[in-house]
């Protein structure tokens, strides 16, 4: 292994079973966050590139349409997972996924502590490069744990309000 390359930071938490039945709030990002998913359109129909006050909508591009495809067949193909909400942005996607207790997906059985947000996170890149014929997406992706309803809600809240705030957005880039 080469020495001069920086070490990957771990972003799971340590000794949590992502197996386990609960809520999962992911962000999936493209390369160099290009903004190749969507755009964000203002209710008069410009495009957002600065600060705004009427609620937005997002207009999906190529890349987008076929990523909002595989998210709704993937949310029919797992019978333990479900995706509760989620947008996509022009260079990210939120998710909110449920894990159910019951159920098994239609795939082999987990093997790592994450496998069942790592596959499917991994199937939905996979589907969506096949048909792009490219990958586009980064890497890993973030996750975070719904610790409890007030949590959850904020981040329902956060994918519903997230193109108002896309100027402010950290994801934000301008080109």
């Amino acid at each position: 292994m080469n020495k001069d390359l920086p070490q990957r930071k771990n972003t799971r938490l340590l000794g949590f079973d992502y197996n386990s039945p609960g809520a999962y709030f992911i962000t999936i990002c493209t390369q160099g966050k290009r903004k190749i998913l969507s755009r964000i359109i203002a209710v008069g129909g410009d495009v957002l590139d600065a600060p705004f006050g009427d609620l937005p909508h997002v207009e999906l591009l190529p890349h987008g349409k076929i990523a909002d495809k595989y998210i709704n067949r993937l949310n029919n193909f797992y019978d333990d997972i479900k995706v509760d909400s989620y947008v996509i942005m022009p260079n990210h996607i939120h998710i909110m996924l449920i894990i159910t207790e019951t159920g098994a997906s239609r795939t082999s059985p987990p093997t790592k502590q994450h496998a069942k947000l790592s596959r499917f996170v991994s199937t939905l890149k996979r589907f969506c490069n096949k048909e792009y014929g490219q990958n586009i997406w980064q890497v890993s992706f973030n996750d975070h744990i719904i610790r409890n309803h007030e949590d959850y809600e904020n981040h329902l809240k956060y994918i519903f309000e997230n193109p108002s705030h896309w100027y402010s957005d950290e994801l934000y880039t301008k080109e």
